[in-house]
């Protein structure tokens, strides 16, 4: 029997109001729920209260996905990021308060204008990182960094670019291995290769290899009889998160069979 935690992401319905989601949450078909702290679904105090019923009626664990929405943790501008990183640290009280197992941040990205200050995005990539991984601590917060898509401009999509990250900052924070992002580069297998001890949470879905589409389990090209068989291999025993945004009970129920 597999000890993968097999989860959802509350991405898929991030366009309805927070209360009618929450009433929805026993119904979700599995125990460990991720919410998106953005959009509509932004969290504050009442929020967490709500959530934390929601957690003693149903037996529910969350972690958090940080906001990610005109945020850029490596931005030129003095005054976009510092409101970016005041965003984020507000999300991490929130996080706390929800009794978070996790709380999943993005990397930052490049900008239009990074052809000019060469490397800049990068130093204040590991900057910010280090400013939330020091407020994370105090509050006893766990906090893994997500693969982004480098077509996307993002600064951390590759496994070059995380170990460059742990030789240059040696923070213990763990990878959320976006499978999804990782197709999309070519790079799931290196990733599990080389960073399988440090693959701390999964995000999963679909997509045919060109856009970051987040359709169903097996609605496109991804090889997930593959990715079944690495995380048994692996001894894998976290969260594997579905974040599709369509067939979500579907992917749900393909995952319980392929890891169990």
């Amino acid at each position: 029997m597999s000890n993968v935690k097999i989860g959802v992401s509350m991405l898929y319905n991030l366009g309805e109001s927070f209360n009618r989601v929450v009433k929805r949450l026993g119904d979700e078909g599995t125990q460990y729920i991720e919410f998106l702290d953005d959009g509509a679904h932004e969290l504050n105090k009442n929020r967490v209260n709500l959530l934390r019923e929601a957690a003693k009626s149903y037996d529910l664990e969350y972690t958090v996905h940080a906001p990610f929405a005109d945020i850029n943790i490596a931005s030129p501008s003095r005054i976009i990021l510092a409101a970016a990183l005041k965003r984020l640290t507000k999300s991490l009280y929130r996080a706390h308060d929800l009794d978070a197992k996790l709380w999943v941040l993005h990397p930052g990205a490049k900008t239009g204008i990074s052809q000019f200050y060469s490397g800049a995005e990068w130093k204040q990539n590991l900057q910010s990182i280090q400013e939330l991984y020091d407020e994370a601590e105090q509050l006893g917060v766990n906090i893994a960094i997500e693969n982004l898509p480098a077509k996307y401009w993002f600064t951390m999509n590759s496994p070059e670019d995380f170990h460059k990250f742990y030789k240059e900052t040696n923070l213990p924070i763990g990878i959320v291995l976006d499978i999804g992002h990782a197709h999309l580069e070519n790079q799931i297998q290196p990733f599990f290769d080389q960073f399988a001890d440090k693959i701390v949470h999964i995000h999963a879905s679909d997509n045919n290899g060109v856009n970051d589409d987040h359709l169903g389990v097996g609605y496109g090209t991804l090889d997930y009889d593959w990715f079944a068989k690495t995380l048994k291999k692996i001894n894998y025993s976290h969260r594997v998160v579905v974040e599709s945004c369509d067939h979500v009970s579907e992917s749900l129920q393909k995952l319980r069979v392929l890891l169990n």
